[in-house]
């Protein structure tokens, strides 16, 4: 009976992924269930986004540390739900908080350590390279850009629109 029950989940999982649902178990955004859309226009600010991470060092430390879940992404890890705050050719200033041509981000300010005390290096700012996206949550524990520092747009996956969320 219970092999039975974890086919049928299994069977649920596969068709959600497939069908471009995602279940969000992070608190950068609302848990729950979210559907990838696909994105037919040029990535704008303020577009919230799927978006698969490059295989970089930051990423690889990341995933150790345990911020990125096991998913479809190159890597094995899932795609961060984040928002699209700056696009190429923007100027990003990283100080207590962030700022993006002049305007300080609102709940953008940083964290000196993780959960478990682990030191937490800024991205040192700078102008957004042309085909990348930086990206923010407000949750201040949030491992977005302020951390890692711009993304290429080539990982986007699609918008990300909420089915049947729940924000703690």
């Amino acid at each position: 009976m219970l092999s039975v029950a974890a086919s049928i989940f299994g069977g649920i999982v596969a068709a959600a992924i497939i069908g471009g649902y995602r279940i969000n178990l992070t608190p950068s955004e609302p848990l729950g269930l979210w559907r990838i859309a696909p994105l037919d226009r040029t990535v704008s600010a303020g577009d919230l986004v799927f978006i698969c991470p490059p295989q970089t060092l930051a990423m690889q430390e990341a995933r150790a540390r345990g911020y990125l879940r096991f998913g479809t992404c190159p890597g094995g890890v899932a795609p961060l739900i984040k928002m699209v705050i700056a696009i190429g050719g923007q100027p990003v200033e990283i100080g207590a908080e962030v700022t993006i041509d002049g305007h300080v981000v609102p709940y953008s300010d940083l964290a000196q350590g993780d959960g478990k005390g682990r030191l937490m290096t800024p991205y040192p700012g700078g102008v957004v390279p042309r085909g990348s996206v930086f990206l923010h949550s407000p949750f201040r524990s949030s491992f977005d850009s302020r951390y890692f520092g711009p993304l290429p747009t080539s990982g986007i996956v699609g918008l990300a629109q909420q089915v049947l969320t729940y924000a703690p």
